[in-house]
């Protein structure tokens, strides 16, 4: 019989989380407790602990009581633009909680401590990113999350940190994501604008929860770049959305990041590089195609 291994996810709700806690549980290798702070478990088969990881005793009670092996923080505040009016709840989600479960990992000896993270920690200037690269977040959630990041390396735990950007895929509940979105807007005959000078590598959501279970299983610490094999800005990964779909190209209209007057500057050249995740990890995306493959299967879209 396979020992299994404990898995505590906080943020299970989320939609990286509902994918992590249906991966690890597919996977037949881990007991997975979820956590997240809605009255509802939106996964199934699993424990469901409700809290709030801002409250430092929820915190380290349920390390305590339920003494994992692996921890997997996929919680997280990220409203880019919300975060600069609402800058305490902001750090208190994404730094405080993050010093919090970094503490009691270290004081109930967790064997393994992992956090997602974001591109954001760059300014956007010259990328694509690598992991040594030096970091200059410019928003205040960019900072908070560089902020988490810097607590945890100093918090003296075994620890990775997985950065990533424009996470897609098929999470059923809660709300939808990028793709699900341009998809909804173009078959209701919407147009809609998208900026054409922001470039990523766009991250496919099992891509990134898979990389977080297997860095537990391979044991391997510190910081990796977690993203898509291909880097185009927003408006032609729209554009391949349509494609793929059979939409009306048409209703998609490219406009500059500066029309939309958001609150928060967002980093423009950006993108991860992911030579270190793939040589170290074994990584290796999923093409573009095949993952509108799997979520036109999977959300019957």
């Amino acid at each position: 019989m396979i020992q299994k291994s404990k898995l505590l996810l906080f943020g299970s709700n989320g939609m990286l989380g509902q994918r992590v806690a249906y991966l690890a549980q597919h996977q037949g290798c881990y007991d997975v407790i979820c956590s997240s702070i809605e009255e509802e478990n939106f996964n199934e088969n699993c424990e469901y602990i409700r809290g709030d990881i801002t409250d430092k005793d929820f915190v380290k009670n349920i390390i305590k009581n339920t003494k994992p092996d692996l921890i997997i923080n996929a919680a997280a505040y990220t409203n880019v633009d919300k975060a600069e009016d609402e800058k305490m709840l902001c750090w208190k989600i994404n730094t405080n909680a993050v010093e919090y479960m970094a503490k009691y990992c270290k004081v109930y000896e967790i064997i393994h401590f992992v956090h997602i993270s974001t591109d954001y920690v760059f300014d956007g200037k010259n990328g694509p990113y690598k992991e040594e690269d030096r970091v200059n977040p410019l928003g205040y959630y960019a900072k908070s999350k560089l902020a988490a990041e810097n607590a945890i390396v100093i918090s003296n735990i075994k620890y990775t940190i997985l950065r990533t950007n424009v996470l897609y895929g098929p999470a059923i509940k809660g709300r939808p994501d990028f793709v699900k979105w341009v998809i909804d807007q173009l078959r209701n005959g919407k147009s809609i604008n998208i900026v054409d000078d922001q470039i990523n590598n766009p991250t496919y959501l099992d891509d990134l929860a898979l990389a977080a279970l297997n860095v537990f299983k391979l044991a391997k610490t510190g910081i990796y770049h977690i993203g898509g094999e291909e880097f185009l800005n927003r408006y032609e990964f729209t554009l391949r959305i349509a494609d793929y779909f059979k939409l009306d190209k048409t209703l998609v209209n490219p406009i500059k990041t500066v029309e939309l007057k958001q609150k928060a500057p967002r980093p423009l050249k950006s993108g991860l590089i992911i030579d270190k995740a793939r040589k170290e990890l074994g990584y290796n995306p999923t093409p573009i195609d095949i993952t509108f493959e799997i979520m036109k299967k999977e959300l019957k879209i």
